[in-house]
């Protein structure tokens, strides 16, 4: 079974009141580890984990829109936890965030 077959994707909402700053906060934090980047105009982060796994953000009003795609279900689940946790920490005075998951 190829990478694609077997990819899982989540989509999620992060409710929050700065979308832009959390983005632009955790693109700057998760950039020495990966090549992350940040569309200003589009409010949009990009955070290739590796080569089978990324999550894309985008601000809109009301929060942070959410694709995570990963290569088996349990990893998806895991780095669902690991975002919550590092926008949750960016997002300290309103933390902790609802988050909605819903599996495509």
């Amino acid at each position: 079974m190829s990478q694609t077959d077997a990819s899982v994707t989540a989509t999620g909402f992060a409710k929050c009141e700065k979308p832009e700053r959390y983005i632009q906060q955790l693109v700057s934090h998760w950039s020495h580890k990966m090549a992350t980047s940040y569309d200003e105009g589009d409010g949009m982060g990009l955070f290739p984990f590796n080569e089978h796994e990324n999550a894309v953000m985008m601000a809109r009003p009301g929060g942070i829109a959410i694709t995570l795609t990963t290569g088996e279900k349990d990893r998806n689940v895991h780095l669902r936890g690991v975002i919550e946790r590092h926008i949750d920490r960016f997002a300290f005075r309103e933390a902790p965030l609802e988050y909605e998951w819903k599996e495509q």
